[in-house]
């Protein structure tokens, strides 16, 4: 029996207004830092917070088979596992998190605050509403709507974690002491990704990686008159800089690290050149730019097969240096930066990080004293198109929902849980989705879920999923 998509649109509507939208608002005011930057996260509570309210939801759902368990490995920040039995042959795992970034309230529009949800339509604004709270909402009533319609489903297994935005270094133990729960999944499924507009659904077929560490410096055992140590005493930000010198070309913006880049296939070439002829210049319109900002890249294709297959790094915090306002005639101890590198697909993270470590610690300038602090680090995903029974779902929903076909494209972001799961089920389909797009502004000030294309999504991830129990 072939699905009716038109009535399961509706019923996403409904449910998201009368349900997930009043549930993800009350998750939206809790804060829930990541482990990384919090680590009193066990003391004060809320990304277990988090977990319970989320656990509060699916109580009133009515979803059959539904059981979950909050699992707790010593001092690892928690991940909840959520099964759903199966009506039908086959096995799904669905992935997302409940831990979120750091924001400054100051940095929002007016009226709008990361801890308080504020509907604009199409926007609902808060910290975490687009990465990635509505993600177990999604995937949960994406099984619901088919246990409505009576059709057939594959076992659903949902794991959530806590610590992604720290580069999910908490949930290897898990997915080893998991590992029978888990099964042996015919797909992944991962809600934490999206595309660059929302009039498509959006398939990422690759993810690039993360190395981060903080690069510290440090020059004297206290702070010295700059008058009187200006060309005798080298200072730490002046040796910072040619540490960076080491590792990217400040003209260009290359990375300078051999181990952190791959060969750029045609087949790439080929990719990004279509994906140019379909965003045209949107990708580049979506940044808040100053007016007179330039892009590094010459051309939208160039743009991005460097957003998503070379390597970049960004300073984004700094110790060490005084606000402008409290800056005196002092040459500082230190300066400490926090060095953040995207890497692209097929690069090992592990080999990287030592070769940045390595790279800017060795015959340190001036015999200073240099030390790199490594935090995190994880590989990219690549994964092969969905085909088959899978393929011909995903290409009808669209069309039906959207008007449009489904398209592929690649996130310059980082999922470390993706390349955990494929080195774990190499056999497997992965599906990374998600209500991402233009403008959604993820991990920075006004952040805001597109709710429409939300709707949209539950109901295609349905049928995706309901064709993994009708294929031969």
């Amino acid at each position: 029996m072939a699905l009716d998509l038109g009535h399961m649109m509706n019923r996403s509507d409904e449910i998201w207004e009368e349900s997930i939208l009043p549930s993800l608002s009350e998750f939206i005011e809790i804060k829930a830092l990541s482990p990384l930057f919090e680590p009193k996260w066990a003391e004060i509570g809320e990304l277990d917070a988090t977990i319970e309210l989320f656990c509060q939801w699916l109580d009133s759902q009515g979803i059959e088979g539904l059981s979950y368990q909050t699992h707790r490995i010593e001092n690892l920040s928690p991940v909840l596992l959520v099964t759903i039995e199966g009506t039908g042959p086959g096995e799904v795992i669905f992935y997302s998190h409940l831990d979120k970034q750091p924001s400054k309230p100051e940095l929002w529009s007016e009226g709008l605050h990361p801890l308080k949800a504020v509907r604009r339509d199409p926007w609902l604004f808060g910290r975490g509403s687009v990465d990635d709270g509505y993600g177990g909402y999604l995937c949960a009533t994406s099984v619901r709507l088919l246990q409505e319609a009576g059709e057939p489903h594959p076992r659903c297994t949902m794991i959530i974690e806590t610590c992604e935005e720290s580069g999910s270094f908490d949930l290897p133990p898990y997915l080893e002491a998991l590992t029978e729960q888990l099964g042996d999944p015919d797909m992944v499924v991962v809600m934490d990704s999206g595309g660059p507009d929302y009039d498509h659904i959006w398939m990422t077929e690759a993810l690039r990686g993360l190395v981060s560490g903080t690069l510290s410096v440090k020059v004297s055992n206290e702070g010295i008159h700059s008058g009187n140590s200006g060309g005798s005493i080298p200072s730490s930000f002046r040796i910072q800089r040619i540490l960076l010198d080491r590792v990217e070309d400040s003209a260009t913006g290359r990375v300078l690290i051999p181990e952190m880049h791959v060969e750029i296939s045609q087949e790439v070439m080929e990719k990004a050149s279509a994906l140019t002829e379909i965003v045209g210049n949107s990708i580049w319109e979506q940044f808040p730019t100053v007016d007179t900002l330039k892009q590094a890249s010459d051309t939208t294709e160039d743009m991005i097969i460097a957003m998503n297959w070379e390597p970049t790094l960004s300073i984004i915090g700094a110790d060490g240096i005084p606000s402008v306002q409290d800056a005196g005639n002092v040459l500082r101890t230190n300066t400490d930066l926090k060095l953040s590198f995207r890497i692209p697909p097929g690069v090992d993270s592990q080999s990287a990080l030592e070769r940045a470590k390595e790279t800017l610690e060795d015959n340190p300038p001036y015999g200073a004293e240099v030390t790199f602090t490594p935090d995190s680090c994880a590989d990219g995903f690549h994964a092969p198109p969905l085909e088959g029974y899978i393929s011909e779902a995903i290409q009808k929903a669209s069309t039906e929902l959207t008007g449009l076909p489904p398209l592929a494209t690649w996130t310059g972001g980082t999922i470390p849980f993706m390349a955990m799961m494929q080195g774990k089920y190499p056999e497997s389909m992965f599906l990374c989705t998600g209500a991402s797009g233009p403008g959604n502004n993820a991990h920075g000030p006004d952040e805001k879920l597109h709710i429409p294309s939300s709707k949209r999504l539950t109901v295609a991830l349905s049928a995706t999923i309901a064709a993994i129990s009708q294929t031969p």
